[in-house]
């Protein structure tokens, strides 16, 4: 009598500890974290357009148009096509958890009273960012007022742009600003996945856009939130962070190792905190004209969700 065969089993997958705060980095030079091409770094920002800010207040929603700098041609090869869709299927690995279930104390990104930000930080004011090695930072400045309105930070081959704003003691803002990127993005013929992630649930955002070489495609951006002691910090990765796990470890850490300074003076919630230039960075040339450089900012405006009619 043939012998019956055994069935297969494999270890379970243990899952990724998510006890432990992450270390900072090692200390580098402010200098060292500027970058020295045209229209970056400090004493060289970005303007924002007057047209772009002039009929959205600073305390809307954060922008859904954060997007992947290079598009996908919406008629790749179906392979690639397969491939790309598999990426974007709802998955919980381990590691990945909702908001509810993030432990954002421990993992951070971290209030002023929890972490010490003396050394090997950067002040701008609402945010200490970590002084990691090979990062670059751009500071975005709203036209009109003058005043600093994000924070994008370039590391690996990857973008974060950070902006924090004040909230309610008793309640998140992240549920509700959630449900109103997903509108926007769908009011822009876009689409969004939300899912859980490694810094709790995400919101996943393709919207349409043409290629180089004008075929249609889209660009996609990954929405993070985390709810923190009267305040909410967004980011918003782009480039190879928005879809690729390994690619984005990198930059997660360093938002996990981000601070936020809240301050203690009344805001109504949604009031975007105050950035600012850090207080040893020197003054750089002038930035070139918008068209004599490339557009390396993946949110084009500012803390407002826009949309196109």
């Amino acid at each position: 009598m043939p012998s019956t065969p055994h069935p297969r089993t494999s270890a379970p997958r243990p899952a990724a500890d998510a006890s432990r705060r992450p270390p900072p980095e090692a200390s580098h030079p402010h200098e060292n974290l500027i970058r020295k091409g045209p229209g970056h770094g400090f004493g060289r920002l970005r303007k924002k357009k007057q047209d772009d800010t002039a009929d959205a207040p600073l305390t809307q929603e954060p922008a859904a148009d954060a997007v992947e700098d290079a598009p996908e041609p919406a008629d790749a090869p179906a392979a690639a096509r397969n491939d790309a869709e598999a990426t974007l299927e709802p998955s919980a690995p381990a590691g990945h958890v909702s908001s509810a279930d993030y432990d954002r104390a421990v993992q951070g990104p971290f209030d002023a009273s929890e972490q010490d930000t003396d050394h090997g930080y950067i002040d701008l004011g609402a945010l200490r960012i970590n002084a990691a090695e090979g990062l670059q930072l751009r500071l975005e400045v709203e036209e009109r007022s003058k005043r600093v309105i994000a924070v994008t930070l370039d590391l690996a081959g990857s973008t974060l742009q950070l902006q924090a704003f004040a909230a309610p003691k008793t309640e998140g803002l992240w549920d509700e600003i959630r449900e109103q990127i997903g509108t926007s993005v769908g009011s822009q013929g876009g689409t969004v996945e939300e899912r859980p992630g490694r810094l709790g649930t995400e919101l996943l955002a393709k919207l349409p856009a043409q290629t180089p070489d004008g075929q249609a495609g889209f660009r996609v951006a990954r929405f993070v939130g985390i709810n923190g002691p009267r305040w909410f910090l967004r980011g918003v990765f782009g480039g190879p962070a928005a879809l690729n796990p390994s690619a984005a470890a990198p930059i997660e850490k360093l938002f996990r190792s981000v601070v936020v300074v809240r301050g203690e003076h009344p805001l109504p919630p949604r009031e975007l905190l105050q950035l600012r230039l850090p207080k040893d960075a020197a003054a750089g040339p002038p930035a070139a004209p918008a068209a004599a450089r490339p557009d390396l900012n993946p949110l084009e405006r500012g803390p407002e969700i826009t949309e196109t009619r």
